[in-house]
């Protein structure tokens, strides 16, 4: 441990408990107070007690809310007269500006120039002021720092302050409130503002409860500051909440001092955990807002017969993109196939290889011949059929129904 980790071991945490309890007192009535709710079929599932906290029911359908609204309340009134500037893509954006607005505070948002125009069509539509700059989540955060100084603005940076932490703790009390037998919170990592504020709640409240990060295989900044690894930290990641190539210098003293694990989620296993709370709670969440459960299905002997509680972060999800994530589910659940079968170009080819579909009962979607772009003899033609069956083993009934009347065919593999 170098010189200034020993230092900062030794200091006091920034925020407490008490900073938490008064945080609630203070957003009181201005927030949701979303439910806890026991997933008995998650449960059965994963062998452990699944408890959901349902932070997509918030307003702007996220729990960063808390935290912007616990900061906006504790400036002084020549602050709130001037104005208040972040830099931000997603949800800490639309909390800052919802009630900033609410509350008579005027807004800035810097945000990327590649961020999606529904992002800042929503930012706008809380009454922000939103200023396009650079195409990296930095060279945004660099211009809203330069803005803070020439326009006299507070910066609420969305997870490296006290009374955000403070603020995003009362997901915490609440959860433990609403479900004591909770003895282990899995909890999303970006840049750590929840889990510094949700794990300083919860020791207090449970001393002995176990505290595990989560964070994506893209981007595991806080998962190398932890276990001293140096893996790459960049991708095109599901989780874009969770997207931080910096852990707070704040927040990473709360995670090395209470996490007692930080864990990793492929991209596959987020995709997953999406699927899974749409199919089985009816509810739609972010790629960051699945995090937690991904580490369940990734991790599921170290979670066996504990009694497990999850934030659903969040839920703001493209829809494009959720259509996307649910195809390609349906597709490695075997429900949804496209399979490449080699035919002879002649009259009638289709007709027969179409007969058998019907035997199998399995809807065919979509058809589509390649004879140019293909290294089959020139009378050889593929077939990819993009078809609807009830399950896998519904799928391999219809290979082994096509190969017996002999067809080469092969599935094309989602990755």
């Amino acid at each position: 441990m170098n010189t200034l980790a020993k230092i900062e071991s030794a200091l006091p945490l920034p925020v407490t408990v008490d900073d938490i309890l008064a945080a609630r007192t203070r957003i009181a009535g201005s927030i949701v107070k979303t439910p806890t709710l026991i997933s008995q079929t998650l449960s059965d599932m994963l062998g452990c007690k699944v408890y959901l906290k349902f932070e997509n029911l918030q307003f702007t359908a996220a729990y960063k809310e808390r935290g912007a609204l616990n900061r906006l309340l504790q400036l002084d009134d020549a602050s709130k007269a001037k104005g208040v500037i972040a830099a931000s893509a997603g949800n800490h954006a639309q909390g800052l500006a919802y009630h900033g607005k609410r509350l008579g505070v005027p807004v800035t948002i810097v945000m990327p120039t590649t961020t999606p125009i529904v992002k800042v069509t929503q930012t706008r539509g809380h009454g922000a002021t939103v200023v396009q700059f650079g195409e990296k989540f930095d060279d945004a955060y660099a211009h809203a720092r330069k803005l803070e100084v020439e326009q006299g603005l507070t910066f609420v940076h969305p997870f490296d302050e006290p009374d955000i932490i403070a603020g995003q703790g009362t997901v915490a009390l609440e959860m433990l409130e609403d479900a004591p037998e909770i003895d282990t919170l899995v909890i999303p990592i970006g840049g750590g503002g929840l889990f510094s504020g949700m794990a300083t709640a919860a020791r207090a409240m449970k001393p002995d409860i176990r505290l595990v990060g989560v964070q994506a295989e893209l981007y595991p900044s806080m998962y190398d500051f932890i276990k001293g690894a140096t893996l790459a930290c960049d991708g095109d990641t599901l989780a874009e909440g969770i997207a931080v190539k910096q852990p707070g210098d704040v927040t990473r003293r709360f995670v090395e001092r209470l996490a007692d694990d930080v864990m990793l989620v492929s991209e596959r296993r987020l995709e997953e955990s999406l699927s899974l709370l749409l199919q089985i709670e009816k509810t739609v969440v972010e790629g960051a807002g699945a995090a937690g459960l991904a580490a369940l299905l990734t991790h599921r002997e170290q979670f066996a017969g504990r009694k497990i509680g999850l934030v659903l972060t969040g839920g703001n999800i493209d829809t494009r993109l959720l259509a996307n994530v649910l195809l390609r589910d349906l597709a490695r659940s075997g429900r949804l196939a496209r399979l490449r079968i080699i035919l002879q170009d002649r009259p009638g080819a289709l007709f027969h290889v179409a007969r058998i579909f019907d035997q199998e009962a399995v809807n065919i979607l979509e058809l589509s011949h390649q004879r140019i772009f293909t290294n089959l003899p020139a009378k050889g033609l593929s077939l990819d059929v993009e078809c609807e069956t009830r399950d896998r083993d519904h799928l391999q009934g219809l290979l082994a129904a096509l190969r017996e009347a002999g067809y080469e065919v092969a599935p094309i593999e989602v990755a």
